[in-house]
């Protein structure tokens, strides 16, 4: 017979696992932020998102302009701010460069695995927490998804920062640590709402109300601050909506309606996939703790009906997990990263499984066993790669850009990671089993995030930026032909020129005269005419277009397979 969440912390605490929480946090920062913020600098600026998230921040940096967020000087309201300014306060201390880029999603990601360790201790007692944070840091794709510049990461901790601290809070006595907990609770759904929209309040409050109605605990209503709380939560989030809406009356209708409910319930984003598309995105996001994934959450959910209130905690958990998940799944938009939310509590959920394995029995050694047959496979079908038994596309590009080295260096170190924790298990080292999956598969995130930087050519204009940027003299006009490179601004720190294209930047564009820098092709060949230096970045397959247009009036200065670059400034005006 199991027993209950509350007697599992409390004996954890009385049996010499008491630890010293600031040793384990302050081991817990320098290793996990060595591991997650190693060569966070070293892949270029992906187009689009990460060129996005960094061109916004960048430009309220240079115009001073905080309220209204720009992206290429069109006014922007997809998003919050609260992303941007953590990133212009980046770029005020040390300017533009990848690494400080990247610094705020690796500080998230680290935030995360404190925050998980932190709870599961106190729930769930200290090794469930360490087992916990482990389990958060190495999952595949909290891993990339913590270097990646996007806002996905620090609004998923910071709503399960606040379902969290809301759950500490109820669990505990009258008192001053309760209230903190609480009011902590809607501060961080407001940074939430602040980060990412109305998502910041309305999941973590799906959570609670639902969980709330399962266990028929109506009554914390009246005990978890809620006059005050919500008070917090509207000094909070309110002012920047009140601000951004008095200087742009445009704003409510498009922020509202138009990107938090009809992006959800219509397809108008051009972003739909099947419901069950999350389903291969979590299982593989969860590698190499997806095989213990499905008996943690099983054993979070009370024996029985009657027994629910004594696994108040697990049963949090596993709805948290459950119903952002169905949440997302019903969306009519989806994207990889929205499925991270759900990653904190699965954490949790699988740290608390695993602390409570006595030794390394057939519950563990199975699940390793498969863990050892599907990594083998893995490796096996990467190392192939190099010999074209793949034949897709995909594959054979991977292959060219990535180069066979890496490749055979990913499979060697996923074939080691995917054994060794089942052969430990086998000889009954349970400690030494999950020590060596944390550590193999981090370093083998760690090899696939270095190999990932031979995708920079076709993700990134970066090395074509940095050509001319040195000879980019003021009155030179470089333009972004039949589509938008949103990195390519950050690369050369000013607004570009844009030609056909307008897709998100289309609503703001209405409201602001932007004939300057979003031209059509007749005006663009006008521009190519005028006497002016242009420098032209297009995709390869508008090469020919380009060159047709241009009747033998052109230089080549850069080219590959997904990019060109091209001038209309003769050889020997200037060096390149």
């Amino acid at each position: 017979m199991s027993r209950t969440d509350h007697e599992q912390a409390a004996a954890a605490s009385s049996t010499g696992e008491r630890g010293h929480w600031l040793r384990d946090l302050v081991l817990l920062t320098l290793l996990l932020g060595l591991y997650l913020g190693f060569q966070m600098g070293q892949r270029a600026i992906w187009n689009p998102d990460e060129g996005r998230y960094s061109e916004i921040p960048r430009e309220m940096v240079v115009s001073g302009n905080y309220i209204t967020p720009h992206l290429d000087g069109i006014k922007y309201f997809e998003k919050p701010p609260l992303f941007y300014w953590l990133q212009a306060s980046s770029i005020k201390a040390f300017g533009v460069h990848q690494w400080n880029l990247r610094l705020w999603p690796v500080l998230f990601a680290l935030f995360g695995c404190l925050m998980v360790y932190g709870a599961g201790r106190q729930m769930f007692g200290r090794r469930a927490g360490v087992l916990s944070a482990m389990v958060l840091a190495t999952s595949l794709l909290y891993y990339f998804l913590g270097r990646a510049i996007i806002l996905d990461m620090a609004v998923s901790i910071l709503m399960a920062a606040a379902m969290l601290t809301f759950l500490l809070g109820v669990r505990g006595p009258p008192g001053p640590t309760r209230r903190n907990y609480l009011w902590a609770f809607y501060v961080f759904m407001a940074l939430a709402t602040l980060t990412k929209g109305l998502i910041g309040i309305a999941l973590p409050g799906l959570v609670i109300l639902v969980w709330m109605a399962l266990l028929n605990e109506w009554r914390l209503l009246r005990s978890i601050y809620l006059p005050s709380g919500l008070l917090i939560y509207l000094v909070v989030a309110t002012p920047w909506h009140v601000l951004v809406s008095l200087a742009n009356p445009e704003f409510p209708y498009f922020y509202f309606i138009q990107q938090q409910f009809l992006r959800y319930l219509t397809m108008s984003a051009h972003r739909y996939q099947p419901d069950w598309f999350f389903i291969p995105i979590l299982l593989l996001g969860m590698v190499p703790w997806t095989v213990f994934m499905f008996q943690a959450v099983w054993k979070g959910l009370p024996a029985s009906w009657a027994r629910r209130q004594e696994h108040k905690e697990t049963l949090f958990l596993v709805l948290w997990a459950v119903l952002i998940f169905v949440f997302f799944s019903l969306s009519k938009s989806k994207l990889v990263p929205y499925i991270l939310p759900v990653f904190p509590a699965l954490a949790l959920l699988i740290g608390r499984w695993l602390a409570q394995q006595p030794a390394a029995t057939g519950a563990v050694r199975r699940p390793l066993a498969v863990l050892a047959l599907l990594g083998l496979a893995g490796a096996v079908a990467l190392a192939m790669l190099p010999h074209g038994l793949a034949r897709s596309h995909s594959a054979l590009e991977f292959n060219r850009l990535v180069g066979t080295s890496q490749i055979y260096l990913m499979a060697v170190v996923l074939a080691i990671a995917s054994v060794a924790p089942y052969l430990l298990a086998r000889r009954g080292r349970l400690n030494a089993a999950l020590l060596s999956m944390t550590v193999l598969f981090g370093g083998f995130h760690t090899v696939v995030g270095h190999a990932l930087t031979g995708l920079d050519p076709k993700w990134s204009v970066r090395a074509m930026a940095e050509m001319i940027k040195p000879d980019l003299k003021p009155d030179d006009a470089v333009v972004t032909y039949n589509t938008y490179f949103q990195e390519l601004p950050v690369y050369l720190q000013r607004r570009v020129i844009i030609v056909n294209w307008k897709n998100e930047l289309t609503f703001g564009a209405k409201y602001q005269n932007t004939s300057g820098w979003l031209i059509d092709t007749a005006q663009f060949w006008k521009l190519w005419n005028s006497g002016r230096t242009v420098y032209v970045f297009a995709n390869a397959g508008d090469y020919r277009q380009l060159v047709e247009g241009a009747h033998g009036h052109y230089r080549v200065l850069a080219r590959n397979a997904y990019h060109v670059l091209l001038t209309n400034r003769p050889a020997g005006a200037g060096q390149h």
